[in-house]
């Protein structure tokens, strides 16, 4: 396995009785979702933030993963947070949103949820086209990169996009669709009205789906990678707001030094 890139690590802070688990996206890596982790423990709240199987070294380490070892490594950051707190809330980004919906199903006694840009509605033909890429000996699709606005952003993720993982990602969304209903713990729900990876609706469709309270938080400035895009300021802030409420803590009056 190659090298962690530099800023892709991982990061475990042992905080308060209150715990956030923190997941990026797809081919990303936690450098896109750092300063959420940080500003989460800043305000005191035990993190963890792993760096998922095949991501932030190569993508040569990718291409034999799939959504079955995502998954299975945010149920170890989750397990690693209820070992030393009282109640944990998971926030994804991407795919990280996805798969914190799926441990939402799995974990009903989660405090909350909080989801930005996820992929939970995939039309089936894209499944299948990728099926047949596959099919063709097509392992690997050049891609769009990271999809942010700011051009001074600070972000990895693998350039190209490896096609078996992704059809693993995509069947476990369908998968998901239909339990989406039983998702009843409080959800902030962030979507980039301008996200060229991941259409809006879906956010919609996921605020129709769930049976809890949903927030939302739509931003008009970032795109697909709004953790690190223009919006970033007012995202972290009501991310770490939505969390204090759920542990209690109100945290700081508005003005307050």
């Amino acid at each position: 396995m190659a090298s962690v890139v530099p800023g892709a690590e991982p990061l475990s802070v042992t905080g308060g009785d209150f715990g956030v688990l923190v997941l990026h996206g797809f081919t990303g890596s936690p450098t896109s979702v750092r300063g959420l982790a940080e500003a989460f423990a800043a305000r005191g709240h035990s993190v963890e933030m792993p760096l998922l199987p095949g991501h932030g070294t190569h993508i040569h380490d990718m291409v034999d993963t799939t959504w079955a070892d995502w998954s299975s490594a945010a149920e170890e950051g989750l397990a690693r947070l209820r070992a030393h707190t009282r109640n944990q809330v998971v926030a994804g980004l991407s795919m990280g949103g996805a798969i914190a919906c799926w441990l939402a199903v799995g974990h009903p006694d989660l405090a909350g949820l909080i989801c930005i840009n996820p992929p939970i509605d995939i039309p089936a033909e894209h499944s299948e086209a990728l099926r047949g890429l596959l099919g063709a000996g097509v392992t690997v699709l050049e891609g769009s990169g990271s999809d942010i606005a700011d051009p001074e952003a600070v972000d990895f993720a693998y350039p190209d996009t490896p096609l078996a993982p992704l059809l693993t990602m995509l069947e476990a969304a369908g998968d998901l669709t239909s339990r989406l209903h039983r998702i009843s713990q409080p959800l902030l729900l962030v979507n980039s009205i301008n996200d060229h990876v991941v259409p809006p609706e879906n956010s919609d469709r996921l605020a129709a789906a769930v049976s809890g309270p949903v927030e939302r938080l739509e931003l008009h400035r970032s795109y697909h990678v709004a953790t690190v895009d223009y919006d970033r300021d007012i995202l972290e802030r009501r991310c770490v707001e939505f969390v204090d409420r759920l542990s209690g803590d109100p945290g700081p009056a508005p003005g307050a030094s």
